[in-house]
């Protein structure tokens, strides 16, 4: 195998397998609304498409934030912790983030696209084994807003995973804690960015699926995958 990284200004480039990557919170929060029953989930650019596909889609629900925070009219912000309790059986969600959709509307070029983080570590790792892909590119996708390194933590994991070794997690897992964007969610004040998603966000292997996202009619749509 063959490994590239980019960023949110390059991804448009990136071919063959293109793995986007984002650990706080967008792929660790769809990964819990999979668990939670989810039946699939729209990935969009802006806040005006997912109102609007909420409106054509029965059973719908929007998740995500405009610069972490839970817009108007938005179901469900994008937080773990929020989204825990909840009963998702059967929902289409609709998700739109910063940073993490907007990575996988941006690689255009993929061949195979998925959206990973530390939650399904391992079965992306096995999705992309089944695959017998050669050439993979990590899309950074928290680099563009100064920070990432929870991202780039996660695709390195993932990296050694690929190449068969058995890292130690812990020291990929004391940077996402390090990271710029943890930083937000230890000010007891920033009531969008609760401690505990950081934990929710960190379990390494809390789920047995990957998540592959296909196109269809100009849609991105994402759904789990048992590995």
């Amino acid at each position: 195998m063959r490994f590239h990284y980019c960023n949110l200004e390059d991804c448009h480039t990136a071919n063959g397998t293109v793995i986007v990557i984002d650990v706080l919170r967008a792929f660790s929060t769809a990964a819990y609304a999979f668990s939670l029953g989810a039946k699939e989930i729209l990935l969009v650019s802006t806040v005006e498409e997912a109102l609007s596909l909420r409106m054509q889609t029965p059973n719908s629900k929007v998740m995500g934030e405009v610069n972490g925070i839970r817009p108007d009219g938005f179901d469900f912000g994008n937080s773990p912790t929020y989204l825990s309790q909840e009963d998702l059986s059967g929902i289409t969600m609709i998700q739109r983030t910063t940073a993490g959709t907007q990575g996988v509307v941006r690689s255009q070029n993929a061949e195979v696209l998925l959206a990973s983080s530390f939650v399904i570590a391992d079965a992306t790792v096995k999705h992309i084994r089944k695959l017998g892909s050669e050439e993979i590119t990590f899309v950074i996708t928290g680099k563009n807003f100064g920070g990432g390194d929870e991202d780039l933590a996660c695709a390195e994991y993932l990296e050694a995973l690929m190449k068969d070794s058995r890292p130690d997690p812990k020291p990929f897992i004391q940077r996402a804690f390090a990271s710029k964007d943890a930083s937000h969610h230890f000010d007891p004040s920033k009531i969008g960015f609760p401690f505990s998603d950081l934990e929710y966000c960190t379990q390494i292997d809390k789920f047995d699926f990957s998540m592959p996202i296909t196109r269809a009619d100009g849609s991105h749509v994402m759904r789990c995958v048992k590995s």
